[in-house]
């Protein structure tokens, strides 16, 4: 795609569409990828579907939270350093506020019908991913060839739980990629990812990056606000996949230190299901339960530390991105990769989306109605999230 001016209008926009998704992506980093597809690939058509696989395949490389990685890349492509900063404040503030007041005392997530709607946001889901998986397939997996490397993938993940088996899959496409999908039209202009980050910048992000994990250590017994800082900025660093991988990390680092207790790390946990956004929002949770520093300092501290690392990562490595997606060689990768990705959104629309949500034959017809009101009647996604919001709340009643 073409440059594009860093707007203040720009900045705006960025900012209200990431504000929607936070208060509304539901499923967690899955689920979030099919709602940006659905948002930024089909209805602002910001960049292409082989940009979007290509951008989320970097992502899934890359350690850290991938679904708020290629939320934040999305930002900066269209309006810059400050449209990446507004998308990754949008998309995760929502559920930081929610699950800092769920900490401090809120009962902001009991009744009847705060159930049912969350329920129901569960459900779409599922319709979403769902959508998502059918459009990518079409686009990435048009032969023989690519279809089978995607039903590799949904194998390796099956076979290989966890992130490795996602970063597995995506290896094992990639080479398949290489030997096999030699043939195909070389990356055109409208596929290229621009980013306004120059290959200084990219080399002192990655500086950064290292140095941080190097000296966070060494400095953590000197405060006990460097002390939190080296904690978590580890976890998010030491991630692969983001989401519940990052869950044993942080048990280990501020359970089994006796920062917090056992209960209320796992009440929290379960808070963290009941709400939109990233599950790294979690470190907003926990920051605010640690002892000896003000609650809403230790969550903010908590919260940009454990998401930094990833975006160190990704703004090192985004300068030197379309250059390698120029060779031959790396166009056929890709080809594999991107198959593999879709692989990868098809098993996880079963688990865990599908067996999180369809709990019955009444979630199942709600989920249904959510996919044909996106693909048959080209319903905007957050009309179709409102709609089955509510029927889960009649369901659950």
């Amino acid at each position: 795609m073409s440059e594009i001016p860093h707007s203040s209008s720009r900045v705006k926009e960025v900012f209200l569409a990431f504000l929607w998704l936070g208060l509304t992506s539901f499923g967690g980093p899955v689920a979030h990828l099919g709602y940006f597809r659905t948002e930024f690939v089909a209805r602002r058509k910001w960049l292409t579907e082989q940009a979007y696989a290509d951008l989320v395949a970097l992502c899934q490389f890359l350690p850290g939270p991938a679904s708020s990685q290629v939320g934040f890349a999305l930002g900066l492509m269209r309006a810059g350093p400050w449209g990446a900063a507004m998308a990754w404040l949008a998309f995760t503030l929502p559920s930081a506020i929610v699950l800092v007041l769920f900490a401090l005392g809120a009962a902001v997530l009991d009744g009847p019908i705060a159930s049912g709607i969350i329920h129901g946001l569960k459900v779409v889901a599922v319709a979403i991913v769902a959508h998502a998986v059918w459009g990518m397939a079409r686009n990435l997996c048009p032969d023989k060839t690519r279809a089978a490397i995607a039903l590799a993938g949904v194998f390796t993940v099956v076979l290989v739980s966890g992130p490795l088996g996602q970063v597995a899959a995506i290896v094992l496409g990639g080479l398949i990629g290489l030997a096999l999908c030699r043939e195909g039209p070389a990356v055109s202009e409208n596929d290229s990812l621009h980013f306004s980050v120059s290959r200084q910048a990219g080399m002192v992000a990655l500086g950064l990056f290292v140095g941080l994990l190097i000296l966070l250590p060494l400095l953590a017994g000197t405060a006990g606000w460097l002390g939190i800082a080296d904690s978590f900025y580890r976890s998010g660093a030491l991630v692969f996949g983001g989401g519940h991988v990052v869950l044993p990390l942080l048990e280990a680092e501020v359970v089994q230190s006796g920062w917090i207790t056992p209960d209320e790390f796992l009440a929290g946990y379960g808070a963290a299901q009941a709400v939109p956004g990233p599950l790294f929002t979690f470190a907003a949770y926990l920051g605010a339960l640690l002892p000896g520093i003000n609650g809403i300092v230790g969550a903010l501290l908590a919260l940009i530390a454990i998401f930094v690392p990833g975006f160190l990562l990704l703004v090192g490595v985004l300068p030197f991105w379309n250059r390698f997606r120029q060779w031959g060689s790396a166009q056929a990768l890709m080809r594999g990769a991107n198959a593999a990705v879709v692989g990868i959104l098809g098993a996880a629309l079963y688990q865990p989306v599908w067996t999180s949500a369809i709990i019955g034959p009444q979630e199942f017809a709600l989920a249904l109605t959510g996919f044909l009101l996106l693909t048959l009647w080209k319903l905007p996604a957050w009309v179709v999230v409102i709609i089955v919001a509510l029927g889960g709340v009649l369901i659950t009643l």
